[in-house]
């Protein structure tokens, strides 16, 4: 009689099917990824690049932003951008990504940033060269050449806890070019700065970046498969996709006065 452990094990069908949609979504996202870095190398291949080979790790916090508000950022933060800029992308990859189908579909006479980063923890996205690895519990600890050397980021801290915050605003103080007298003449901040992160972090995060003139303003970002929590935009400047919060509401009172007169 053979012995119940040595009996060979079998699967249900229904069990056979989710194994095959597992293994087959699997490689799947292999073969994504595998055309991705492709992609990544060829810097002026054309082709579009797409989050879709980046499973989210909600591990890792992870929750990429749509498409639309991807973009949207990305546009905003290179808005006016010159040749002798360097942009850095802090734990916000969606935009890194959108950006750089953005500076690839650009004409060659558009003006380019001289360099741009990609700060990041996450190590699928060493495909890309700009990227570099960022853990926000060594915040500093990044390629001297970053140190008071950048133009424009944008930073989406991974946690919204109050060390993260800090931490993270601690590694966007010291990678910002300071103002000299140089470029204090220009009308834009330097840096150009935008900040996403919860609602519920606003109090900290005017603090934080209060020296680098960020405010809280009128634009909610949007995630791909939807967040809880409810996200803003933090930044230093207004433009035609957002205002600052609590001087809208001035504006309008105001012109509603004006209006009555």
């Amino acid at each position: 009689m053979m012995d119940s452990d040595d009996e060979p094990i079998t699967l249900s069908s229904h069990a056979l099917a989710a194994l095959q949609d597992f293994y087959g979504e699997r490689d799947a996202h292999a073969d994504k990824f595998e055309k991705l870095k492709a992609a990544a190398e060829e810097q002026h291949s054309g082709q579009t690049l797409s989050m879709d080979a980046f499973v989210e790790d909600w591990n890792e916090s992870q929750f990429w932003y749509s498409d639309e508000t991807a973009t949207l950022l990305a546009k905003q933060l290179l808005d006016g951008v010159q040749d002798d800029e360097v942009v850095a992308v802090v734990s916000a990859p969606s935009v890194f990504v959108a950006m750089k189908n953005l500076l690839n579909s650009a004409d060659v006479s558009s003006p380019r940033p001289k360099k741009v980063y990609l700060l990041e923890h996450d190590q699928r996205f060493a495909v890309f060269p700009e990227f570099v690895f960022y853990d926000f519990q060594q915040p500093i600890k990044l390629p001297s050449d970053l140190k008071g050397g950048v133009d424009r980021i944008i930073c989406d801290p991974p946690f919204l806890s109050e060390d993260c915050q800090t931490k993270a605003a601690l590694t966007v103080r010291w990678m910002s070019r300071p103002n000299t007298r140089a470029n204090s003449q220009t009308t834009q901040p330097r840096p150009r700065l935008i900040v996403c992160t919860g609602e519920r972090m606003e109090t900290l995060v005017t603090k934080l970046y209060r020296s680098l003139g960020a405010k809280t303003t009128t634009y909610e970002p949007r995630h791909a498969r939807g967040l809880s929590n409810e996200f803003y935009c933090y930044a230093n400047f207004e433009c035609d996709e957002w205002r600052f919060r609590g001087e809208e509401k001035e504006g309008k009172e105001i012109a509603q006065e004006s209006s009555r007169g």
